[in-house]
């Protein structure tokens, strides 16, 4: 047998028996009763971002790296991993992985361009692993939808690594959400103006036509659930954010730190509307040059509608409101109108501040205190412990994900899209309903599908 063919005939045994066999707990709840003290992660993906993932959940005193994964070993930065964790396997398949360690590995870290996170994360869901996975959680609101039911299939422990999720910001916006600071909250603008790898291309006509694979790269497993194609830089490494069918853009690659506390203490769910503004150079297969987005949420019982106003490019700035003082906007961060202060914050776990400075300084004192906690990735190790509660589990950041597969879906088709939150789909609209679900997947793929 191959190493594709065992793991697919575990994969899909799993999900046959889920419900009818003995259930099977991790080793870490084994023995007695308490977790034991260390968490076996298998990290998967260690160049690019998952170089300082890996790292920075290697340096946790109880995480034991027993596994490394990356379909490219001879890159510089996962060479530097390699080197940090000598003891650890390797592999470049992540099935064979799971299926040769099954009883090893505790929990994964997930650290690979968006269009592969969903079959690694289903795989290892289903196996009763823990996951950590960077954002965005998944390329289209179909996958994230089945993450977040497996998630709760398998009743395991999950994180999506929009790191600010556990820093001040979070912490700050629960506090003051409890203590009734953002009543009558109803716009949001947020920004993000740095420059993107696939600005300087011009006009793409196409996918690219191909060049010779580097030497270790194994390009056939890059792919995962995605069509094949020929390799190419404007691909690998890192690159891949820059099209439709591999990554989510800026949208995706910032937005889950900058609106996501938003999104999820003013309880937005899901919007009714997507309107794409602005968009500068469209174009079928890669991102624009500059987006500005309109999303509508609906009133949610005594809170009102909200307008959220997403701008990315390096020239699509939004106006600030009246009450910015500061000569400088910056590069990322969102203000928040409409309440009964004006608020402004940065990305990441960027504290909220209100502003003008004169309110600011009135107000200071009668706003809640608040205190911090774990970091992100403390977070998550002691959640798959037994012992705290992971702050961005799938059931949180799946929807607001999902929020961000439509803002891409408004941005791939350049129209203004209705959608019907219920029944979740767009209101008469095909295509748009077609890229709610994307490409059929691979040959050979399907199965991850088949919740």
């Amino acid at each position: 047998m191959t190493g594709n063919t065992i793991s697919r005939r575990r994969f899909i045994g799993s999900m046959l028996v889920a419900g009818t066999a003995p259930l099977i707990l991790p080793s870490r709840l084994l023995g007695n009763g308490a977790p034991s003290r260390t968490l076996n992660l298998a990290c998967i993906g260690i160049g690019g971002q998952g170089r300082g993932v890996t790292r920075t959940f290697g340096n946790i005193e109880r995480v034991n790296i027993v596994a490394l994964c990356d379909i490219d070993m001879e890159s510089e930065r996962a060479r530097e991993v390699l080197s940090r964790f000598p003891d650890a396997k390797r592999y470049y398949d992540f099935r064979r992985m799971l299926d040769e360690m099954e009883d090893e590995i505790d929990a994964v870290s997930i650290v690979t361009p968006d269009h592969s996170h969903f079959p690694i994360a289903m795989h290892a869901m289903a196996m009763g692993k823990d996951v950590f996975c960077e954002k965005p959680l998944a390329n289209t609101f179909h996958e994230a939808e089945l993450m977040m039911a497996a998630a709760e299939k398998y009743g395991v422990v999950t994180q999506m690594g929009n790191q600010g999720h556990s820093g001040s910001n979070y912490h700050q916006f629960r506090a003051y959400d409890e203590a009734g600071v953002f009543e009558g909250v109803n716009k949001i603008i947020s920004f993000m103006s740095h420059g993107r790898r696939w600005h300087p291309w011009g006009d793409v006509d196409g996918f690219p036509e191909g060049e010779p694979v580097p030497e270790g790269v194994r390009w056939d497993l890059w792919h995962t659930t995605a069509e094949e194609r020929p390799f190419s830089r404007r691909l690998h490494p890192g690159n891949w954010r820059g099209w439709y069918r591999y990554g989510m853009g800026a949208l995706g690659d910032w937005a889950p730190h900058i609106f996501d506390t938003a999104h999820r203490f003013l309880e937005l769910g899901l919007p009714t509307k997507v309107d794409p503004v602005h968009i500068r150079r469209h174009n079928a297969y890669i991102f624009p040059l500059e987006t500005t987005l309109k999303f509508d949420f609906p009133a949610r019982g005594d809170k009102p509608p909200v307008e959220l106003y997403w701008y990315d490019g390096q020239e699509n700035v939004p106006e600030p409101p009246p009450e910015f003082e500061d000569p400088r906007l910056g590069n990322a961060g969102s203000f928040m109108l409409g309440g009964r202060y004006t608020f402004i914050r940065g990305s990441h776990g960027s504290a909220l501040r209100v502003i003008p400075n004169e309110v600011r300084r009135e107000v200071h004192d009668s706003l809640p205190e608040f205190e911090t906690g774990s970091s992100h990735y403390e977070n998550f190790v002691l959640a798959a412990l037994g012992e705290e509660t992971a702050r961005s589990p799938f059931d949180v950041a799946a929807p607001l994900n999902q929020v961000l597969n439509l803002g891409v879906i408004a941005q791939e088709l350049n129209e203004s899209l209705t959608f019907d939150p219920v029944e979740k789909s767009f209101v008469d609209n095909d295509r748009a309903n077609e890229l709610l679900d994307g490409p059929p997947p691979r040959k050979g793929w399907e199965e991850y599908y088949r919740l």
